[in-house]
């Protein structure tokens, strides 16, 4: 249905303009808020960014939860300083989105009403202290994995968040992998939460880079407006061959009595997740999804007095301004 609304939409363009348009994204040129562009060009960036954004504002909730119980002054530090990074890389995407013509307040709307959709791997809990290893290693690690080409992307406001985005989310890896190694090194309970850590959250984390390319209804055009420079099947491929290697030398084994090496590929043969189980997610039926939706409504209505009484002294200001003048 959406892919079918964008190419209505792009028929009703001038089709010079529409030539132009795809003559500049094909010599690499970057696409700024004021310059001309498709509707539908306009829409997908709305939806993949608002998103993006949504998924980091959301992705704060499984691990503010931890924040209070790390088992070190040093690890709460290193947690809090990473949930403040995902709220300001909510805010650079929102920003970014903004360029577009839909303010903040009206991509909140979406995602608070269910309209707009967050990343799958967020509905799912955080039960032990090794989670905030796997969450790091595996859930920024396939996050780096897809945002890493978007620094290429065509929009200009995009490209350049992701620029910073990608630094940050480079060591949220690290930390992650770090937790990973202390436990699987520490005790024989602890490697065994750090196994189940990893055997929860791998499928959810292969779910991340979205569909099969065969169910995909994005893809093809967002890829040929370079929004998107990757499939989901390449990506998660190379998440597949970059981590495996990782869990090996952690000592851990990866959930998947499938999982071989291929030389004739040059990569690793792997399960498919349960897309059954992904759409039911995505569709707000996930482990945590009410949860976290109820605690995002929650903090929104919480904050209404602030917004208020920041909208009052802006308008205050602006009142005594006019007065001056």
């Amino acid at each position: 249905m959406y892919a079918q609304m964008v190419k209505s939409e792009a028929t009703k363009d001038d089709p010079e303009k529409l030539a132009a348009f795809q003559a500049r994204i094909d010599a690499g040129e970057k696409i700024e808020p004021k310059d001309w562009m498709p509707e539908g060009y306009r829409k997908t960036l709305i939806r993949q960014i608002g998103q993006h954004a949504h998924s980091e504002i959301v992705g704060q909730l499984p691990e503010g939860n931890w924040i209070t119980r790390a088992p070190t002054l040093e690890r709460k530090q290193i947690l809090l300083a990473k949930v403040q990074d995902e709220a300001g890389h909510g805010l650079y995407l929102y920003c970014a989105a903004e360029t577009l013509g839909v303010s903040r307040d009206e991509l909140t709307e979406m995602l608070l009403s269910g309209k707009m959709k967050y990343s799958s791997i967020f509905s799912y809990p955080t039960l032990t202290w090794a989670d905030m290893g796997a969450v790091g290693w595996l859930v920024d690690g396939a996050a780096i994995m897809n945002q890493v080409p978007l620094q290429r992307t065509s929009f200009g406001p995009y490209s350049r968040a992701m620029i910073r985005i990608c630094k940050e989310e480079s060591f949220h890896q690290r930390q992650g992998y770090d937790i990973m190694m202390k436990m699987a090194s520490g005790t024989p309970e602890q490697k065994r939460m750090a196994q189940d850590a990893l055997n929860r959250f791998w499928y959810p984390s292969l779910m991340m880079f979205g569909p099969s390319d065969k169910d995909s209804v994005h893809s093809s055009q967002s890829m040929a407006w370079k929004i998107k420079m990757n499939t989901n099947d390449e990506l998660r491929q190379k998440f597949v061959d970059q981590t495996v290697p990782q869990a090996e030398y952690l000592g851990l084994t990866v959930p998947d009595p499938d999982l071989k090496w291929n030389d004739e590929t040059g990569h690793y043969d792997f399960s498919e997740p349960d897309w059954t189980e992904f759409f039911e997610v995505l569709s707000g039926n996930g482990p945590c999804s009410a949860e976290r939706l109820e605690a995002r409504n929650k903090a929104w209505d919480d904050g209404a007095w602030v917004r208020e009484g920041m909208l009052a002294h802006a308008e205050k200001k602006r009142a005594l301004k006019t007065a001056a003048e």
